[in-house]
């Protein structure tokens, strides 16, 4: 097997922890030697043992002289556990192949510096594009000190995300509902704004598929929403965030009916509109630890974010149906000519169901 075939397969073993270790990375390893495999692992959870040290321990035969593939580079400092380079060197490992460089500032550059003066051969960017494409919430969480923002949508082939009653159950068909959950299950929070509870009166669950479910905020700059909606009242899981004006912050009795529901309450800036802040929004997520948001609703959330150049792809799932009137979704950006329109790059596009997944990248 060549780098690159290694590097895939420590790339799938990554995948594997996706929803339990954020906000940390997805990182896979393969320990190899003699052309065998010798052990092979992945970070599993948060604050658990990284990648490296779980390939390690899981070889059965002495590694000394072996070659490390890693998606990531390994960490040299003192985290949650002790540095990854330590225990490589000490394991007299001889080569170590890398996907690509971290971008934390307490690791970038220094586990490959720490490994080459401990006299290791030391190869970087193997399927870099890659790598950094598998963790793009963690090198954005890290770097921009804001979560990872995903816009998602169901809609017909003319820009509709409901009738113009109103109804939009069910515009896309079960296989892209079925993915939609897969998506929950990856990303770290869903959001939606109060009118889409009070509309749709939505779970923001997984139940499609097997997977973790996300937490759940909810956009309500008045604080005066209903506590009858099934994301208060089936809130079992206590993985509910609702995000309010900075002035509501004296409400105690309505604050402390959400803390009851196992409802979190943040508190982020307003703008002159009476809107929530986003970018305020996002850096109180941040502090958090939640490193990737799926918005999924509603028309007006979705213009906010694409007005104030928050998001950071847009995934839209496209139905054959025409509507012709409805609600748009996308409204107004007060963009007055195409010189100035929202550019975006086309990612992914592939047929799910009886739809079309279009992804864009700005």
């Amino acid at each position: 097997m060549t780098d690159e075939s290694y590097i895939k397969l420590t790339i799938e073993l990554a995948k594997k922890g996706a929803g339990s270790v954020s906000p940390n990375p997805l990182v896979g390893a393969v320990v190899v030697k003699n052309e065998r495999i010798l052990g092979a692992g992945f970070h599993e959870k948060f604050g658990g043992r990284h990648a490296e040290i779980n390939a390690i321990e899981k070889a059965k035969e002495n590694i000394e002289g072996a070659t490390l593939f890693v998606n990531l580079e390994p960490c040299s400092h003192h985290g949650k556990t002790p540095p990854c380079v330590d225990r490589i060197i000490a394991e007299k490992i001889k080569r170590v192949v890398i996907g690509t460089l971290d971008m934390n500032p307490l690791t970038s550059g220094k586990g490959v510096k720490k490994l080459k003066s401990a006299g290791i051969d030391v190869k970087v960017g193997i399927l870099e594009k890659e790598c950094i494409g598998l963790n793009k919430f963690f090198f954005k969480y890290i770097t921009k000190k804001l979560p990872y923002v995903s816009l998602k949508s169901a809609q017909t082939v003319d820009g509709r995300i409901a009738d113009k009653s109103g109804e939009s159950a069910w515009i896309s068909s079960l296989s892209s509902r079925k993915y939609v959950h897969s998506l929950r299950a990856q990303y770290d929070a869903v959001l939606v704004g109060k009118g889409t509870v009070e509309k749709d009166d939505p779970k923001l669950t997984v139940r499609l598929v097997e997977g973790r479910n996300p937490k759940r905020i909810v956009l309500d700059t008045s604080l005066n929403i209903k506590l009858s909606h099934r994301i208060f009242t089936k809130n079992k899981d206590k993985n509910l965030i609702v995000i309010t004006s900075k002035k509501n912050a004296g409400r105690k009795r309505k604050i402390n009916k959400l803390n009851i529901l196992g409802a979190t309450v943040l508190f982020a800036k307003e703008e002159s509109d009476e809107k929530i802040n986003l970018k305020s929004a996002l850096k109180e997520l941040y502090k958090i630890g939640i490193a990737s948001v799926l918005v999924e609703g509603g028309s007006q959330v979705f213009t906010s974010f694409i007005k104030k150049n928050l998001f950071d792809d847009m995934l839209m799932f496209i139905s054959p149906k025409i509507l012709g009137c409805g609600v748009p979704v996308i409204g107004n950006l007060g963009i007055k000519n195409l010189q100035k329109s929202v550019k975006a790059k086309i990612g992914n596009v592939e047929k799910i169901g009886n739809d079309i997944l279009l992804e864009l990248y700005k």
